[in-house]
């Protein structure tokens, strides 16, 4: 079954784009060479053609083919808000965390599991899992799949218990120096400041001087006052 779908890619693949790609993102597999776009157009016409058991199935040869854009639109055919029922997706999605290598396809499978995460967010004593684990790339996902929590300008009580959570676990990770980790902190200290200012400020007062100074500087951009 993959095959055919992989044809679908393989019409658009570009070589010199793919040898760029290869020397961007530096992980070890196959590369084809087909923008974004195109991987959006194909898996929004294949979400429309299949049910949720046939994209589940899917996503997963896709992902077991390791081709960097094989992978991509694994992650991309389970990016929707509603999907009925998603537990086998939200499964499939965890099943890839050992399998994050690099950013790119890192974050478009968060951006699938950010869906599933508000669609359920008792999902997220799973994701609190994560936080301890020793993959870099795990732990890092914790805070990317969790951005839709910093981005409510008026967020129910329910959604504040759970912004402070994961800021809990942001605190958490400042004494990490990995660049990965800091990058992730800042960047959900950046996005949160667009809507709750005041709280990345007192964040940074307690921990920004523990933090890389290029993650603080990250952190406080969108701030009014830069000196933090």
């Amino acid at each position: 079954m993959v095959d055919a779908y992989l044809d679908q890619i393989r019409a658009h693949a570009d070589p010199a784009r793919a040898a760029q790609a290869a020397a961007y993102h530096k992980a070890d597999r196959p590369y084809l060479g087909v923008a974004n776009p195109i991987l959006n157009d194909l898996t929004k016409t294949w979400r429309n053609e299949l049910d949720v058991h046939a994209r589940v199935k899917l996503a997963d040869a896709l992902w077991q083919t390791n081709i960097h854009e094989g992978r991509l639109a694994a992650a991309k055919l389970l990016t929707q808000a509603r999907i009925r029922p998603d537990e086998a997706v939200w499964e499939l999605l965890q099943s890839w965390l050992p399998d994050f290598d690099a950013w790119a396809v890192a974050d478009h499978a968060c951006m699938a599991m950010q869906r599933r995460l508000t669609a359920d967010p008792s999902r997220l004593d799973q994701v609190e899992g994560w936080t301890e684990s020793e993959h870099m790339w795990t732990k890092r996902a914790a805070l990317v799949a969790t951005l839709p929590w910093t981005k409510q300008n008026h967020p129910k009580p329910d959604d504040l218990i759970c912004r402070e959570r994961i800021l809990g676990w942001a605190a958490g990770y400042v004494s990490d120096r990995d660049w990965f980790i800091q990058k992730a902190v800042a960047w959900w200290l950046r996005e949160l400041s667009k809507h709750d200012q005041q709280r990345v400020v007192n964040f940074l007062d307690k921990y920004g001087p523990a933090m890389k100074p290029f993650a603080r500087k990250e952190a406080g951009k969108y701030l009014r006052d830069q000196s933090v």
